[in-house]
């Protein structure tokens, strides 16, 4: 069993694609791949009232509830709800950048989501941000180089990015973090 898996989606993430229909909340809490497990579907997904619905089915599963806040544009809505943490999309410019403060603001974990996929400028995230290695993305480009500037600067925590039921494992995120002399940061007390 896997230590912690924060980046999961689930058929809350209505609008994408990659989601499977088999992907719901009860199926991931059944499989219950990692010791401590949290749904982090798209934020965008509920701000037309389906949040509570969303809340009470995670936190029934007793898993950890997250959001996935696609940029800067959805982060003054995204501050307003209960949630135990954000996984965020930091692309490289000034607003997301900037932005990063107000969700710390809140005083919940700030997950910067596969910052080497949208070319995330790490030396301009603040060091209280978590950064993620995501099974899923990891080998979309050079992730040693990439990565390995900043393994003393932040604390890191490896995903999934699970849209479907077998992608629910982090073999080769365990794998780059291993070849980077890594150790997992674990965001939340195991159960």
């Amino acid at each position: 069993m896997l230590p912690q898996d924060l980046h999961i989606h689930t058929t809350f993430s209505a609008n994408d694609s990659y989601v499977e229909p088999l992907q719901t909340v009860a199926l991931v809490a059944a499989v219950r791949h990692a010791r401590i497990l949290g749904i982090s579907d798209h934020f965008e997904n509920f701000i037309s009232g389906m949040f509570e619905t969303y809340e009470a089915e995670v936190r029934k599963a007793g898993l950890k509830l997250g959001v996935e806040v696609d940029g800067h544009c959805w982060v003054n809505e995204a501050a307003k709800y209960t949630v135990d943490y954000y996984i965020f999309h930091c692309r490289d410019k000034d607003a997301d950048y900037k932005s990063l403060e107000q969700l710390l603001g809140t005083g919940k974990p700030v997950i910067i989501a596969h910052p080497n996929a949208f070319t995330t400028n790490l030396d301009r995230v603040p060091t209280n941000c978590l950064i993620e290695i995501n099974n899923r993305y990891v080998w979309h480009n050079d992730w040693y180089t990439y990565y390995h500037p900043h393994r003393d600067r932040f604390n890191f925590v490896i995903g999934s990015d699970a849209h479907q039921p077998h992608w629910l494992g982090q073999s080769v995120a365990r794998y780059a973090a291993d070849q980077l002399g890594i150790t997992e940061h674990l965001v939340f007390d195991e159960p």
